[in-house]
């Protein structure tokens, strides 16, 4: 296939290229990684690499600090912001400046490299469910995360970005990112509102991004699935009971293969074939949510986890997913 995906300590690439990786801990001293998220690995720590590999060789570049590298089909790209360096205004709050100049770098990016269609971000910020003055920082990241793509005239409802937003415990902004020629096909979930059409009490800003997308590529295709979390119609539920919140996360993954293989051109999706990435608010929980997952889905998982703050506070566990298929 085109593109490939792997993830652990040691993800061997053969003869493959690196399009993109990212490492969740701290990075091996003599591994050149494109972005470092601060995120503990459970459940003993340590280090986990996600890596995206293609058939084809990389170009490389560096642009207004966002290093990526790309090839005739996809582009993968990296950058972390220091929110210290921003003022907050009475317009604007630091982190709604960072956000917003991450999201403006991008976009320059796949201008410089004349690439259209963003397919999946994930963004990860301190603090994300810390009252910042009155609003919740992951609410204040909304309104620049919005207000970029409003002012490049990108697609912020309909059509938007497969996505996450995490919160880790120190450290910059970080964004990587996936972009392509060719148009992603948005996948929503029938269970739930879609996230760009919550209503007000979630913040002056509703968070961008679809809950899916389908990405049609040279003899593959792609399913990104977006940080899901125990959500039904736009409220949270199961509150205090991180067994109830990992099975409707799975009733929720559930229902977007059902969408996406309705809309793909290969079809097969299955939620055993998912690679999944699985945060966790409390790192006690890892035994319980694994077993939840081994049993829902009667095998061991494609999984890892990782300690993260969720981007609603009541919300114990967030699963994200990738799956590939193969045209032949």
């Amino acid at each position: 296939m085109l593109l490939q995906y792997r993830h652990g300590q040691d993800a061997k690439h053969d003869a493959l290229h690196v399009l993109g990786d990212a490492c969740y801990g701290t990075p091996h001293t003599h591994q050149t990684t494109l972005a470092v998220v601060p995120m503990a690995c459970l459940p003993a720590g340590g280090h986990e690499y996600t890596t995206w590999l293609s058939t084809a060789p990389c170009e490389t570049g560096v642009l207004e600090g966002v290093a990526y590298h790309y090839t005739e089909h996809l582009l993968f790209g990296a950058m972390s912001i220091a929110e210290h360096d921003f003022v907050p205004n009475a317009q604007a709050s630091a982190l709604q400046q960072a956000s917003a100049l991450a999201y403006q770098r991008l976009f320059a990016v796949m201008r410089h490299t004349s690439f259209n269609q963003l397919v999946r971000c994930w963004n990860y910020l301190p603090g994300i469910n810390v009252d910042g003055g009155g609003l919740e920082r992951y609410r204040q990241f909304n309104i620049g995360r919005q207000d970029a793509f409003i002012a490049a005239r990108r697609d912020h409802l309909e059509g938007a970005p497969a996505a996450c937003a995490l919160g880790t415990g120190e450290g910059d902004l970080v964004l990587y990112f996936m972009a392509a020629h060719a148009r992603p096909r948005p996948i929503e979930n029938p269970r739930q509102v879609s996230a760009y059409r919550y209503p007000d009490r979630y913040g002056p800003r509703s968070p961008t991004f679809s809950r899916a997308s389908l990405l049609e590529l040279p003899g593959c295709e792609a399913l990104f699935i977006s940080g899901t979390a125990s959500i039904v119609g736009h409220e949270s539920v199961h509150l205090g009971d991180v067994k109830a919140q990992t099975e409707e996360t799975l009733r929720n993954i559930e229902a977007l293969i059902a969408q996406a293989n309705l809309k793909s051109h290969v079809g097969g999706y299955s939620t055993q074939a998912l690679e999944m990435k699985v945060f966790l608010r409390d790192p006690a929980d890892q035994a319980l949510v694994a077993s939840v997952l081994r049993q829902h889905l009667g095998c061991e998982p494609r999984a890892f986890y990782l300690q993260a703050d969720i981007c609603r506070v009541e919300l114990l566990v967030e699963i994200e997913a990738v799956g590939l298929r193969s045209k032949t």
